[in-house]
C-alpha cells in the first residue's frame, strides 16, 4: 500500500490526484487518459475527491478539475483518519465496558450477594464496577477481614477501588488500627497521588467492613468462616432505610475517628 493509500485514498483516487498535480486544471477525459483511471469510473473518482476537498471543480464547459496543494491534501486526509480512529476508540471502549460487565460474577436473582475472596479477580472486577457507579461520594470502613491480609492483597483491591472511581469523587476512608499497621510507609504518597478528594481517619477497631456509595447503595463484607484473613463475599444493599442506617453509623464512627493526614 502506498503512503496516500495509508491515509485513505483508493488506487484510482491516488492516480487521479497525482495526475492533476502534474497536469494542472484538466477535464475528466484528460485525467482518465493520463492516469489510467477507466473512463467509466473517472467521474465517480473525481466526485469522491471533491467530497473530501482534495479536488476543486472549475466553472467551465467541459468541467475542469484542479487538485489542492499536497500539504492541504495530507492535512485533510490526516484529519479524516484521526476522526476514524476516534470513532474506533469509542467503539472499542463501549465493547470493553460490555465485556467488563459480562465478566462480573453472576449474582443470585435478588442481586444482593457477590461471592469472592480478598484480592480475587472476580472481586477486583466487582469492586471496580461498584465504585464506578458512584457519582458523588464513597464512605468506606475498612476493618476485618482486611486486618490480617497482606499488603499485596490489600493493594489489589485498593487499586481496583481507585481505578473505578471518577476523578471528582469525594472518598472517606476509615481504617482500623490493625489495618493501618499493615500498610507500607508509602501509603500516604499513594493516597496523595490520587486525583480524588481522599480523607483518611483511624479508629482502634472496627467490627465490620462496609461502604456507602452516594448514600444510595451499601456493601458489607462477609468474613470467611474458615479464615480470619479472608472474605467469603459481599452483601450489596439498596434498601433506602438500611442504607441510611449504614450511612448514619459511618458518620458516627467518622466523628470519633482520628484524622490520619489532616
Amino acid at each position: 500500500m502506498t503512503e496516500l493509500g495509508e491515509l485513505g485514498l483508493s488506487n484510482y483516487e491516488e492516480k487521479a490526484y497525482r495526475t492533476l498535480l502534474v497536469t494542472g486544471a484538466a477535464t475528466a477525459a484528460t485525467i482518465s487518459d493520463a492516469s489510467g483511471v477507466p473512463n467509466g469510473r473517472v467521474y465517480d473518482v473525481l466526485n469522491g475527491l471533491r467530497a473530501r476537498r482534495l479536488v476543486r471543480a472549475q466553472s467551465a464547459q467541459p468541467t475542469r478539475y484542479v487538485a489542492v496543494t499536497p500539504a492541504a491534501a495530507v492535512e485533510r486526509l490526516l484529519a479524516e483518519r484521526a476522526a476514524e480512529l476516534r470513532e474506533e476508540w469509542t467503539r472499542y471502549r463501549d465493547v470493553a465496558d460490555a465485556v467488563r460487565s459480562n465478566l462480573l460474577p453472576t449474582p443470585p436473582a435478588d442481586g444482593s450477594v457477590w461471592l469472592g475472596r480478598l484480592g480475587g479477580d472476580e472481586m477486583r472486577t466487582a469492586m471496580h464496577e461498584h465504585v464506578r457507579s458512584a457519582t458523588e461520594s464513597v464512605s468506606a470502613a475498612v476493618g476485618p477481614p482486611y486486618e490480617r491480609a497482606s499488603w499485596e492483597t490489600l493493594r489489589t483491591e485498593f487499586d481496583a477501588f481507585f481505578e473505578g472511581a471518577r476523578d471528582d469523587l469525594d472518598v472517606s476512608l476509615l481504617l482500623s488500627d490493625p489495618v493501618l499497621d499493615s500498610l507500607p510507609d508509602e501509603f500516604r504518597e499513594l493516597v496523595a497521588s490520587k486525583p480524588q478528594t481522599v480523607r483518611v481517619r483511624c479508629l482502634p477497631s472496627l467490627p465490620v467492613s462496609f461502604d456507602v456509595v452516594d448514600g444510595t447503595v451499601a456493601s458489607v463484607d462477609i468474613p470467611h468462616p474458615q479464615s480470619a484473613a479472608d472474605r467469603f463475599g459481599v452483601v450489596v444493599v439498596t434498601d433506602a432505610g438500611v442504607v441510611a442506617e449504614f450511612d448514619r453509623q459511618f458518620g458516627g464512627l467518622w466523628g470519633d475517628a482520628v484524622p490520619l493526614f489532616e
